[in-house]
């Protein structure tokens, strides 16, 4: 009997197709894969630097099983896991001053492969010549350690953007491994509408109440990939967030704890987090936490609880017990249950997640794109030599005119988005040195001009 696909029909799972084909141009990072040969042309995330103690530790990214260790001299190397000689784990062998010897028999590679030191050799041995133990170039920075997965011709210099350089701005590490697919964790940095019920309506209010009001929603493109654009009003307040998509699979985020209440102009990141492919199967969100009084401005967030497997906000593990779980879902409840890799084609799609599909229609492009033998897309934009971002929180008074009205007044909050939007995104100011205060001051004048025109 064959099974025919019946969309509107009750009880009907016996006669639906289920296909379990899951987009592997998005989502397989494994081997050559396309979207893993465009990830691995960026410098991305292994380990925090506090996961690297004394001994070799054994990681996998992109499905290949290494070794990330770190020197006497306080050099970090990430080299292929088997010896060169006979396979033996090197996350068994020793950290010595000028690379990591396998406990077999003595071989020492550097952190960039070439093998110093064959032992069990006659001295006038050239093995070590003519032969080069696989290894990626690593670079730690704030307490990250990133590696480079692509053709060494290739390589990119690694990027700072303006988050990363900000006075007054501590950035904590921390990392969290979630058992599904990289780009099903990714997305959901652009997918504004599980705010509303994941963590406010359907449990209880995780961030504060005016994260339960259902926003108008816009997605915009970005010089580094794209931002979402949501606007609620809260009393005489407008508050305009977004949160910003540097492709391929970093992503930054506003306050968590913003509750709309105070006015402020392109307060600035709460996390900086990227979704590292460990496997098809696998990944590991890898990023910092921002702690400065923009981000946190009831004082809620707890340095402390930032770390490995940990973050100062709900929901971001497994750790709790399954039953509470249930009850009280998180992020990472939603995500992981999505399967071990999300299949696009038996999703249904709804306006709320244009942000979704506008993402992986970035991602796909630039996939492509690769794949064609071009290079990836980066931004031009620059402001002295930091990249500029887009991510931000800003909340204006700007009073309802017709509180009667809700549908004039929900075409008001689209205008006004899309203003303080177009200073966000656009201008010549975004390669100035003072950026963040121009943008403030635009924003300033584009609200004192609309108080003018109400008045």
């Amino acid at each position: 009997m064959t099974k025919k696909t019946i969309l509107i029909k009750p009880y009907s799972a016996y006669e639906r197709e289920h296909s379990t084909a899951e987009d592997a141009e998005l989502t397989h990072v494994e081997g050559d894969a396309p979207a893993g040969e465009y990830l691995r042309r960026f410098w991305q995330p292994i380990a925090l630097s506090s996961e690297l103690g004394e001994l070799p530790k054994r990681v996998r990214m992109f499905g290949e099983p290494l070794v990330l260790f770190r020197t006497k001299g306080g050099t970090p190397g990430l080299l292929e896991l088997h010896c060169s000689h006979r396979g033996t784990s090197l996350e068994f062998g020793i950290c010595e001053d000028e690379g990591l010897r396998c406990c077999y028999h003595g071989w020492l590679f550097g952190v960039d492969g070439t093998i110093l030191e064959t032992p069990g050799d006659p001295p006038e041995s050239t093995l070590r010549h003519s032969v080069c133990h696989g290894a990626y170039p690593v670079i730690e920075y704030k307490g990250l350690i990133f590696g480079y997965f692509g053709p060494p011709a290739l390589k990119p210099e690694f990027p700072i953007y303006d988050s990363y350089e900000r006075e007054g701005d501590r950035l904590v590490p921390y990392v969290i491994t979630y058992p599904c697919n990289w780009l099903q964790v990714h997305e959901n940095v652009m997918d504004p509408a599980h705010a509303v019920f994941l963590h406010t309506r359907i449990s209880f209010t995780q961030f504060a109440e005016v994260w339960g009001e259902l926003p108008e929603m816009d997605f915009v493109p970005t010089p580094t990939g794209m931002v979402y654009v949501t606007t609620r009003r809260w009393g005489d307040n407008v508050w305009i967030r977004s949160n910003d998509i540097l492709l391929p699979n970093l992503a930054q985020v506003g306050h968590i704890w913003e509750d709309g209440a105070e006015p402020k102009a392109f307060n600035r990141v709460a996390i900086t987090r990227w979704t590292t492919p460990v496997d098809n199967n696998t990944c590991r969100i890898i990023g910092w936490r921002h702690f400065h009084p923009e981000a946190d401005p009831r004082g809620i967030a707890d340095e402390s609880l930032c770390g490995v497997e940990s973050v100062d906000f709900f929901g971001q593990n497994g750790d709790r017990p399954y039953e509470e779980r249930q009850r009280m879902p998180g992020d990472f409840d939603a995500q992981v249950s999505q399967r071990p890799i999300a299949v696009h084609q038996l999703e249904n799609l709804t306006r709320c997640d244009r942000g979704v599909a506008m993402l992986r229609q970035l991602l796909r492009r630039q996939i492509r794109r690769v794949a064609e033998g071009q290079a990836p897309t980066l931004s031009p934009v620059r402001a002295g030599d930091l990249v500029p971002t887009y991510a931000h929180d800003t909340v204006v008074q700007i009073p309802c005119a017709d509180s009667a009205d809700a549908q004039a007044d929900a075409e008001r909050l689209r205008e006004i988005a899309k203003a303080i939007t177009q200073i966000v995104v656009k201008g010549a100011h975004h390669e100035a040195a003072d950026r963040d205060a121009q943008v403030r001051a635009l924003i300033a004048a584009y609200v004192e001009a609309q108080r003018e025109t109400a008045a």
